[in-house]
């Protein structure tokens, strides 16, 4: 008796899109789910090119190889995984850029246009994020109760007692085992003990304001000063964010003005070569920056002022700090996502308007 055929898909291609900051048994069950229902699965990887900080502690490369490991030869043909940048202050980029990566990718079903619909789990389909993409249908997964990343995360970095428990009682309940043996390899390494000096730093600078009657919320400014093709940045010689660069500023004082608080910074701590007048003169924008992830230290606020100064043949002199960030004059065409601190390159990218697309490993 000849067996019946396997019933058509419902579509031609489901996305999905997420961190997977690390992958877990909740990204699985959509995964799984699109793959009954679609010919094509597409899973786009957000915070790709960041720098690793608590928030993102696995570069793409490294969600990409989780991601592989937990399905077989078959279902990984149809898998297409692709890294996502962020956009934080500007949707229209983002989904610009989601598009771009699904038309390019999406194969046509018999010379039709593809059937194309955006797949999520309960609570991460809100009705915001699918009305960025009306063109697609919607496909909800019931939500896997009790698996969070960022509770995974916090219990990894929280301290070494409590990153050995959780994965040696807890991570089994949360995590694919291959997920759970790469996640044990990453234990020890350099990343990793930076991430726990992170998270310990985080921790003493939480208890400082523990007894404080509301959360606080803090003001800072930065400056994006840019001449020829350059743009000034230091080089953060502390955590967090040691090694990375980060545009000058600071936190502003209690008596003064965001942008005297900014020249300020220039000032005191980069000690940049251009009088104050010039400086107030090449102004060309500024705008408030915040994203309530875009810091570590909490619900942080960025005023960040543009100054374009007038090209010449030599950069501004910057005079060294003694103990203190280096600056130095970066070309903009060095500048990547994944070696800036915090939410830099997108505070960049909003007065300069670089390119959002990267070339993936």
């Amino acid at each position: 008796m000849a067996s019946s055929p396997q019933p058509l898909p419902d579509f031609d291609c489901l996305v999905f899109i997420g961190r997977f900051q690390p992958p877990h048994l909740g990204h699985l069950a959509v995964i799984h789910e699109a793959l009954k229902r679609a010919r094509q699965v597409i899973v786009l990887v957000g915070s790709a090119w960041q720098a690793r900080s608590l928030r993102n502690p696995w570069r793409f490369e490294e969600r990409l190889t989780m991601l592989r490991s937990c399905f077989d030869e078959e279902d990984n043909q149809r898998l297409e995984i692709e890294p996502l940048l962020d956009a934080l202050y500007n949707n229209d980029v983002w989904v610009r850029d989601v598009q771009r990566k699904v038309r390019d990718i999406a194969s046509p079903s018999h010379g039709k246009l593809p059937r194309i619909g955006l797949i999520g789990a309960s609570r991460g389909q809100s009705s915001y994020y699918l009305s960025l993409f009306p063109q697609w249908e919607s496909v909800s997964v019931p939500l896997v109760e009790g698996i969070s990343a960022s509770r995974i995360r916090e219990r990894l970095f929280r301290s070494l007692s409590s990153a050995n428990d959780y994965m040696t009682t807890g991570a089994a309940h949360d995590l694919p085992p291959s997920v759970h043996q790469t996640l044990r390899d990453f234990e020890g390494s350099e990343p990793w003990q930076q991430l726990l000096e992170e998270q310990h730093l985080l921790n003493q600078y939480r208890q400082a304001w523990a007894e404080a009657p509301y959360p606080p919320i803090f003001v800072t400014v930065n400056a994006v000063v840019v001449q020829s093709g350059h743009v000034l940045l230091v080089n953060r010689t502390a955590a967090p964010g040691k090694g990375l660069l980060a545009l000058p500023g600071g936190f502003i004082n209690p008596h003064e003005r965001l942008l005297d608080a900014c020249l300020r910074e220039l000032r005191e701590r980069v000690r940049l070569k251009v009088p104050e007048p010039v400086l107030k003169g090449s102004l060309r924008g500024q705008r408030l920056f915040d994203e309530p992830h875009r810091s570590w230290r909490g619900r942080t606020l960025a005023e960040a002022f543009y100054f374009a100064l007038r090209p010449e043949q030599q950069l501004p002199r910057l005079k060294p700090v003694k103990g203190g960030d280096q600056a130095r004059w970066v070309a903009l065409a060095d500048l990547e996502p994944e070696t800036l601190f915090e939410d830099h390159f997108f505070i960049i990218q909003n007065f300069l308007g670089l390119p959002a697309d990267f070339s993936g490993p």
